[in-house]
């Protein structure tokens, strides 16, 4: 963070400021953070309370941590700095707007908000693996992208901080706005609107007005990056003053691909830019990533960088991240696809199109796929309708974990083609123990849920990976 006073954060967070150990002109610059375990020397712990505990319990385990700062929404009693607000969440969302417009009257700070249902957080390592090799990037860890987890993630910034990526987030109406209100992007992009978290929205048609508020506050002087082949989101257009470029398959856009390969070794495309072609060969599986890393190269361009320095950088990406598409090979034959960190229905269909792409000749598909989470009304639906694609795309083995999941394996196995091939089981374990038994050279697994189904645990074990 910027170096601040102790009176400043007090006055921006509207706080009271509490403190025998320091004056009020004490410097404070170090890392802001929320769990009491990330705090290092120098460190700023907000002490929020949450649904399962209170982050004041943790204040005395900040301190000893290193923490030169406690900001709670009550008398902790720590021997450093204290300050005492009203609403913790609103105090961090007030003092990462101060620091981002500190910062921005340097004058060399671009900041990028970044939404979609799906490949929010692809899109932002693409980008930020473009932008770290043009100068200064901050950009969060992980999928930092809610109402605590962006703010955070926006106080990284120094006044050196050349580019600022925000992934923004949201299970309902107002949560974008807001962070668009605190990090003020001058590039918005949209990936796509979906039906994520659609249970929390009530229906489609919120998720896209959620969506909207990414773009709706840019002022004239801002862009809008926009994907061209999703209605939904080619329609905001129309709810923004700022000029828009877009994205997509369709020839229309800015920036396109064709000739889309994908292989068990990544994807392949044709970059079409205007009158330049470009071939792209990502190491992330999957033909989706293809519009994710459109839209990186997108912002890129807008920003003035070089377009082969781009495609240089994101190639090198090995991974979308962490249990999303992450090919692991376990050393007998078999190929895991671990992506189990989240499943909409948009990306659920997406990673079980990829596995029937990898299948040849000698090799199995096998589908081990868990609930997708927070679809309300859809659930359902959605989850038959999964059950029906995966046979419909020839998934030779399916197996189903947990009850919330059913509907997938009750679908599939009243396709008619099938003798057997999908299984349903309670547990995880139970899952492993079966595939242990069945699994043989030249299989290629792909194991997908939301993370509530925790079948990335499972995942790792298939892969080989441990701790």
């Amino acid at each position: 963070m910027i170096p601040l006073t102790l009176a400043e954060i007090a006055a921006i967070t509207g706080g009271r400021l509490r403190s025998a150990r320091y004056p009020d002109t004490a410097i404070v610059h170090g890392s802001v953070h929320t769990d009491s375990r990330l705090v290092e020397d120098g460190s700023i712990f907000f002490a929020l309370p949450g649904a399962e505990t209170d982050g004041a319990l943790y204040a005395q385990a900040a301190e000893a941590a290193g923490a030169v700062l406690v900001i709670a929404e009550r008398p902790v009693d720590v021997g450093c700095a204290e300050i005492v607000v009203e609403d913790g969440v609103a105090a961090l969302g007030a003092l990462a707007a101060a620091v981002v417009t500190r910062v921005r009257a340097s004058g060399h700070l671009s900041v990028v908000g970044i939404t979609g249902s799906n490949g929010k957080t692809t899109t932002k390592n693409l980008l930020r693996a473009i932008l770290s090799a043009e100068g200064p990037t901050v950009a969060p860890q992980g999928s930092f992208n809610n109402h605590v987890g962006a703010p955070v993630s926006m106080l990284g910034i120094t006044q050196d901080t050349r580019f600022l990526i925000v992934e923004m987030g949201a299970s309902g109406a107002g949560e974008i706005q807001r962070l668009v209100r605190i990090a003020k992007p001058d590039i918005s992009v949209v990936l796509k609107v979906g039906l994520a978290h659609v249970g929390e929205f009530g229906g489609i048609d919120a998720v896209q007005r959620a969506k909207s508020e990414i773009v709706a506050e840019l002022p004239e002087t801002g862009v809008a990056v926009l994907n061209v082949d999703d209605p939904r989101v080619a329609a905001m257009q129309e709810v923004t003053a700022a000029r828009v470029r877009w994205f997509g398959l369709d020839s229309s856009a800015e920036l396109s691909a064709e000739d889309i390969v994908a292989t068990a070794s990544g994807t392949a495309f044709t970059l079409i830019a205007g009158e330049q072609r470009r071939p792209v060969r990502l190491r992330i599986l999957g033909e989706h990533h293809v519009m994710n890393a459109l839209a990186a190269l997108s912002v890129a361009d807008e920003l003035g960088v070089d377009l082969d320095r781009a495609i240089s950088a994101i190639e090198a990406v090995p991974r979308a991240e962490r249990w999303r598409m992450e090919l692991l090979h376990p050393g007998d034959g078999v190929i895991v696809i671990n992506d189990a960190y989240n499943a909409s229905p948009d990306s659920m269909a997406a990673a079980l199109k990829t596995l029937a792409q990898l299948q040849g000749p000698g090799t199995r598909s096998v589908a081990v796929l868990g609930e997708m989470a927070e679809l309300g009304e859809y659930s359902r639906e959605e989850h038959d309708r999964i059950g029906r694609l995966a046979v419909r795309l020839g998934v030779q083995k399916l197996i189903v974990v947990g009850d919330g999941a059913r509907h997938i394996h009750m679908a599939a196995s009243l396709e008619g083609s099938w003798d057997g091939e999908s299984v349903l089981v309670a547990t995880p374990d139970e899952a492993y123990d079966l595939l242990r038994e069945e699994l043989r050279e030249g299989d290629i697994v792909l194991v997908k849920s939301s993370k509530s189904a925790e079948l990335r645990f499972l995942g790792d074990r298939l892969g080989g990976v441990t701790a």
